[in-house]
């Protein structure tokens, strides 16, 4: 119950975000969001036994989310990364350290910065890559209770079923095709199917890497923020994924 509450408060607001928000809202919602995901990300980081990049972490996702040229805010970030893991007294730290702060900050504000890009774009394109994971999720989770036979990751995450799989990218492929029909006329639904097909399941990969990471960490959620739902890390990990993929795709294929 609690879990369907937030989703029916969650939902219509971040449709609203996407939609209709200005520009300053959205780019507000972003940056919250983004801060409590890396904290979260931290989180997992120091389970494994690795330093948390804290503040710097944050500090450098922001500069990644507004630098004009992502190529040189990465390096710059990498470089920051070794540098600071100088700071290490046990040397054996110093990788970990300093991949998990470039990590961090590219797997959570580098999709936020195609987000915005997407925006740009069409508010719809952006929906369209949230919607995918959402109704495929929603699929999944049916389609894996009536039919769910064959495990898909067993170790990784237990409850999940190749069925269930075949039945998110379905769900990710109507939704997104009948969204675009109506919204989106200008590009041809065969081309948004596949292009929806391709992100979801690139979110469904991005579910099981994130749950990899809770399960090598001993979590069972990222955090404790959303009631029902866990953190929003583990809300928002298969968009992390969707969200560069619909973006090149709209790129590749000029859809706009």
């Amino acid at each position: 119950m609690r879990r369907i509450a937030t989703a029916l408060v969650l939902v219509p607001f971040l449709v609203w975000v996407v939609l209709g928000a200005p520009e300053w809202v959205f780019v507000a919602v972003l940056v919250a969001v983004g801060l409590v995901a890396h904290h979260e990300f931290d989180g997992i980081a120091a389970a494994h036994g690795i330093g948390r990049s804290g503040l710097t972490g944050m500090v450098a996702g922001l500069i990644l989310l507004f630098a004009p040229n992502t190529e040189a805010a990465i390096a710059l970030i990498a470089v920051a990364a070794m540098t600071l893991a100088l700071r290490c007294r046990d040397f054996r730290q110093a990788l970990p350290s300093a991949a998990v702060l470039v990590l961090g900050v590219v797997y959570i504000f580098g999709a936020w910065r195609y987000a915005r890009g997407l925006r740009a774009i069409d508010p719809h394109w952006l929906m369209i890559a949230l919607l995918v994971s959402w109704a495929g999720d929603t699929a999944a989770y049916y389609v894996g209770r009536a039919w769910g036979r064959h495990k898909m990751s067993p170790y990784i995450s237990p409850g999940k079923t190749w069925e269930g799989a075949v039945g998110s990218v379905a769900g990710g492929v109507l939704a997104a095709s009948i969204y675009a029909h109506f919204l989106i006329p200008s590009s041809p639904v065969p081309l948004v199917a596949t292009l929806a097909a391709v992100a979801n399941i690139a979110g469904q990969t991005g579910d099981l890497c994130e749950s990899a990471l809770k399960r090598g960490a001993g979590l069972k959620d990222s955090g404790t923020t959303l009631p029902g739902h866990g953190g929003w890390l583990d809300r928002i990990d298969s968009t992390l994924f969707s969200v560069p993929v619909v973006y090149a795709g709209v790129k590749i294929l000029a859809l706009y």
